[in-house]
């Protein structure tokens, strides 16, 4: 489920207490924690619903009920989705990839898990590290990949806490620096 930074922001903030969404099949449930440029939002209910007072296109973020509902108009299809959400942290991720340093088991149990994902991480990271804040894709050329595939794909090295994701572009995080000299790349 994704959200406009400002929408972020307001969750944030407490200013933002809903969103709506239109989906054939629900995407979230409650209960689920998701990461966010914020943080972590957090889904506190979800009911499919008839409508949106003006009171709620509010706690949405917008205007009014009108103004919610035009986002809708490029998929008239599906259920109208009212979700309660909240912010719940600060993003885990944070913390992680700003570590200067793992214990050998740490590291043994990252590389492990940089092994099962493919060859495909050390060269992403280098290539991460020496085009820092390239746009996804123009990395994506470098590597002769798909840009799509591209950032599926960081986005798993940044949950590891080894990259750093802004707008636009990516860069090595403290842990990926860390990591890539341990394994004799940097």
């Amino acid at each position: 489920m994704l959200f406009k930074q400002d929408q972020l922001e307001g969750i944030k903030a407490g200013t933002v207490s809903l969103a709506f969404r239109k989906w054939n099949k629900a995407s979230v449930k409650k209960g689920s924690l998701l990461k966010t440029a914020i943080g972590v939002v957090e889904i506190k209910a979800i009911a499919i619903v008839n409508g949106v007072t003006d009171k709620e296109a509010q706690q949405a973020g917008y205007k009014n009920a009108a103004e919610l509902m035009k986002t809708f108009t490029r998929y008239p299809d599906g259920d109208l989705y009212k979700i309660k959400v909240g912010y719940y942290s600060e993003d885990p991720r944070i913390a992680l990839r700003e570590k200067p340093s793992l214990t050998a088991e740490e590291f043994a149990v990252l590389k492990n898990k940089l092994e099962r994902l493919g060859e495909w991480t050390k060269e992403i990271l280098l290539l991460i590290k020496t085009h820092p804040r390239l746009r996804a894709a123009d990395l994506a050329i470098l590597s002769g990949r798909e840009k799509d595939w591209l950032k599926l794909n960081v986005r798993k090295l940044k949950n590891l806490g080894l990259t750093i994701s802004y707008h636009p572009g990516y860069e090595i995080s403290p842990l990926g620096k860390y990591f890539l000299k341990k394994e004799g790349s940097l």
